[in-house]
């Protein structure tokens, strides 16, 4: 795998770190989901995961002469330029382009980050001309921020507005231009250097930390495994050539398979009851939990959420979110969080019994579609 030409570590290659790699993989399925940030040290393979998920994610078609990767199929996501020339009857070229990776460059301004209107073109020559920016690189690809807590709030509150709206707005002098900006926002820091703002924090949609490996064999496969990428990149690239493969499959089959995931009422009370009974604060970690169960269901290749989903979307989407207790004490034993969604549903089936519950499905984005029967 390759990016822009460089030789990209193989995403399966990496050793351990499983909670992590899930972390990205439910994001790669469902962007709504909102993100992942990766705390720890440096040397986690932290950057390392997040380019090796874009290098297998499966080519995209794009508008072959845009600068914002618009999606040739999807009018409703095209950018204004886009719109304008199939308004004056042009057919827009298409071409299949890898997953774009773009990481944020240090000290990045927010004209660099949202992009800029050329106000004086515009008034001169009455010509809309649009500088593109960092978000409109990485639209339908993952944007990753290294030291993400060592930025200005404002650039962070601009990240995570365009993740959640999937689109960006820049309006100068009463003249707007708009284009898609989905993306997976992958945030890394390290702790010891300082945290982020709690609102800032909770707006991130999952939370994973990551730490050294303390086991012997483990810590050898890592050494091994780098030191034969180093030695020969394409050729170690080739020997988990079928690992990827089968990985990029996986995750396209469970793309397709998104919108046809069903919950109940029943999960939402659940989740809703395990989320109080923690005294989590807001209610972002509630349609958190209830997106990445969706998408693991759909990564497990069923139609309907388990309480399996839900305890493993809980560990993702609450590191970050408990404050009164430190989630160490929650998941010190996987199973305590069995017990505490096992209490949830049984309140959850007193509130709504099963045969009560109103089916819905599909891939969700805030709002539950429901299917009638």
């Amino acid at each position: 795998m390759t990016d822009n030409g460089r030789q990209v570590f193989p995403f399966t290659a990496i050793v351990n770190q499983e909670r992590m790699k899930r972390a990205l993989i439910l994001n790669a399925i469902n962007f709504r989901i909102g993100g992942v940030l990766i705390r720890g040290e440096r040397g986690t393979a932290k950057s390392t995961a997040a380019r090796g998920l874009a290098a297998l994610l499966p080519e995209i078609r794009v508008v072959a002469d845009g600068a914002f990767n618009c999606d040739p199929t999807q009018p409703a996501t095209w950018c204004t330029n886009c719109q304008d020339r199939v308004a004056q009857g042009e057919t827009l070229p298409a071409v299949t382009r890898q997953v774009p990776f773009v990481e944020l460059p240090v000290g990045a301004t927010e004209d660099r980050v949202v992009g800029t209107l050329d106000i004086e073109r515009a008034i001169q020559k009455g010509e809309r001309r649009f500088e593109p920016g960092v978000l409109a690189a990485a639209n339908r690809g993952i944007l990753y921020v290294d030291e993400v807590n060592l930025l200005d709030d404002h650039i962070v509150d601009v990240l995570l507005d365009a993740a959640a709206m999937g689109v960006n707005t820049v309006e100068r002098e009463g003249i707007s231009f708009h284009h898609p900006a989905r993306f997976i926002l992958v945030g890394t820091m390290n702790p010891e250097e300082g945290d982020l703002r709690p609102q800032l924090l909770d707006r991130f949609a999952l939370c994973v930390d990551v730490g050294g490996i303390h086991d012997a064999r483990a810590r050898m496969a890592i050494m091994e495994r780098n030191l034969a990428f180093e030695q020969d990149g394409a050729a170690f690239c080739a020997a988990w050539a079928s690992e990827e493969r089968e990985l990029a499959q996986r995750i396209e089959g469970a793309r397709r398979l998104l919108p046809e995931v069903r919950y109940t009422r029943g999960d939402m009370s659940t989740i809703a009851e395990m989320m109080a009974g923690l005294g989590v604060d807001g209610h972002r970690g509630d349609l958190v939990i209830l997106k990445t169960a969706v998408a693991h269901a759909a990564w497990e290749e069923r139609r309907h959420l388990t309480d399996r989903d839900i305890i493993l979307a809980a560990q993702l989407a609450l590191p970050h979110r408990l404050k009164r207790r430190p989630f160490d004490e929650v998941e010190s034993s996987i199973e305590q969080l069995d017990q505490m969604v096992a209490s949830a549903r049984e309140q959850a089936e007193e509130v709504v019994p099963e045969e009560d519950q109103p089916i819905y499905e599909g891939d969700i984005s805030g709002e539950g579609r429901e299917k009638k029967a």
